[in-house]
């Protein structure tokens, strides 16, 4: 407050004056102080981020937020259970029964079973009481074994074989001849098989093994058979997936509900950037109709996905990355696995602190999870009406918690609380359909693949390669999705497609759609 000091004798207003001085400089000073404490809260915050993401559990499950640290180390020994029994059948216990496990003849279902009967030498076969010559009477079963047998190498040498006719020859002296056509090749002028680049792809993209490595087995093989000449035949034969892959996305513009996330990748050459630039991988999938497909490009804007769904109208399920703002004639879904793990980040040591806006709403969330999981079999109409009737409700005490308090700007609180704000359109579009998921999980599950291989071959080389990349990822992980066997489906593609040419018409292409009823029994899972 402000004193009248005309009337005080000047050095008790000189004393006043200064006291007033000092209290604004102290308002100052605490100012500062809560800018720099905040400041603090929040690298504090970053920091235990950083340490979970190295080192503790990914899952935000509430069984899991506790967790701080991964075992990295003694996985067969935590795993290990000296009790647990063979395949055999389901065993009873209190208030579950556990799932059954499978017998050894389902776990060798479909598989070729051969025969080995183990007989006594000859010089054995010789009564040890009376020295005559014993009969064989029967055998008995003792065991059975998974034998793996390592890939096979050999060449195939194609002859055409020619004819004559030797009618036309003895009738008119002039021979009518024909040749026997070979099978078309997946490249002209090369060794490559369809089989041998089916395997490569499937060894780099599938299972994560980098041309460097896969170069090292043929060799031990005895294959010299060089990282850059593989390298050469999967961007060269990836070139067929691409009328494929538009038919795909055909097929995906079709749909009501499509799913999109995407990650880093980096490109080592690339015209008009330096090395050091990253560039982004997308993913666009469906659930209605099994569709991944994967686009590469130098941006992560928003035009890169709305390029990609031109002529798309419906569901569009995302995280809350502001570029698919830019999506036109849609409408947005958020992802609440994303809103949950902004909450995760406020607990301090992995754990809520008890009575807390952040684990008021972390419980609010995984109330709605739990919820969902109790629907998940029930029709679309069945989920929407229980929507209606429970999720609503849960969902309004949730942005009542979230309007009835104030975080400081910049902590984990403010940003959590911000992100669920910015996202209350997209994040209560659940509501409107119920086919609809909770989280776009769909688009994290299948971008995943990429991400783990990517710790394994760490970059792309080229544009070309990336783009390659993106082709065969899209085959195969939209087999995988059909339940499809990855490595027949590319045998099968790179068979069928050479045989096209560059523009096949979407009637020829139809019969090589993943889930066409006429594809070889080679190309399914067994």
């Amino acid at each position: 407050m402000n004193l009248d000091t005309q009337n005080l004798p000047p050095e008790v207003a000189a004393y006043i004056r200064s006291l007033e001085q000092e209290k604004q400089r102290l308002e100052q000073e605490k100012q500062l102080l809560e800018k720099q404490l905040v400041k603090m809260q929040s690298l504090n915050e970053q920091l235990v981020q950083m340490r979970k993401r190295m080192f503790g559990q990914s899952s935000e499950q509430i069984q899991y937020v506790d967790a701080q640290q991964l075992d990295f180390f003694n996985e067969a020994e935590a795993c290990s259970d000296a009790s647990a029994p063979e395949p055999g059948k389901t065993t009873p216990v209190k208030a579950h029964a556990r799932k059954a496990k499978r017998t050894k003849e389902e776990l060798t279902e479909g598989l070729e079973h051969k025969k080995v009967v183990c007989e006594l030498p000859e010089q054995e076969q010789i009564c040890a009481k009376c020295g005559s010559t014993m009969v064989r009477i029967g055998e008995k079963f003792v065991r059975s074994e998974l034998v793996i047998v390592p890939a096979q190498v050999y060449v195939v040498d194609y002859y055409a074989a020619s004819y004559k006719c030797a009618h036309c020859e003895a009738q008119t002296g002039e021979s009518y001849i024909r040749q026997a056509e070979a099978p078309v090749p997946v490249m002209k002028k090369s060794m490559a098989a369809p089989s041998t680049v089916a395997y490569i792809m499937q060894e780099k993209f599938q299972n994560g093994v980098p041309l460097y490595r896969q170069e090292a087995y043929w060799k031990g093989q005895g294959v010299d058979l060089r990282r850059n000449t593989m390298a050469n035949w999967v961007i060269r034969s990836a070139r067929w997936f691409k009328p494929l892959y538009e038919q795909l996305r055909r097929e995906l513009l079709r749909q009501d509900i499509v799913n999109v996330d995407e990650t880093r990748v980096h490109v080592l050459k690339e015209d008009g950037r330096e090395s050091s630039q990253m560039s982004q991988m997308w993913v666009f999938c469906s659930a209605e109709k099994k569709i991944a497909l994967y686009q590469y490009s130098p941006s992560r804007s928003g035009r890169v996905a709305k390029e990609m769904l031109q002529g798309f109208s419906g569901y569009t399920q995302t995280d809350g990355y502001s570029g698919y703002n830019c999506l036109d004639s849609v409408t947005h879904v958020g992802c609440w696995a994303h809103a949950r793990r902004k909450w995760v980040e406020c607990f301090v040591d992995g754990k809520p602190v008890q009575g807390s806006r952040s684990e008021a709403a972390f419980h609010l969330i995984e109330e709605m999870f739990s919820l969902e999981q109790a629907w998940k079999d029930q029709s679309p109409e069945a989920r929407f009406t229980q929507r209606q009737e429970k999720l609503r409700p849960l969902l309004n005490s949730y942005w009542e918690l979230l309007d009835s308090f104030e975080a400081a700007e910049g902590t984990a609180l403010s940003k959590a609380k911000a992100y669920s704000l910015n996202q209350k359109q997209a994040l209560s579009a659940v509501l409107l359909d119920g086919r609809l998921e909770l989280t776009n999980n769909l688009a994290e599950r299948t971008v995943k693949p990429f991400v783990m291989a990517r710790k394994n071959f760490l970059f792309c080389d080229t544009a070309k390669g990336a783009d390659a990349s993106a082709l065969c990822f899209s085959v195969i992980e939209t087999a995988k999705h059909n339940g499809l066997d990855p490595f027949g489906y590319l045998l099968f593609l790179l068979q069928e497609l050479p045989k096209l040419g560059e523009n096949p018409t979407e009637e020829q292409l139809v019969p090589l759609l993943p889930w066409a009823e006429s594809l070889p029994e080679y190309c399914k899972l067994k």
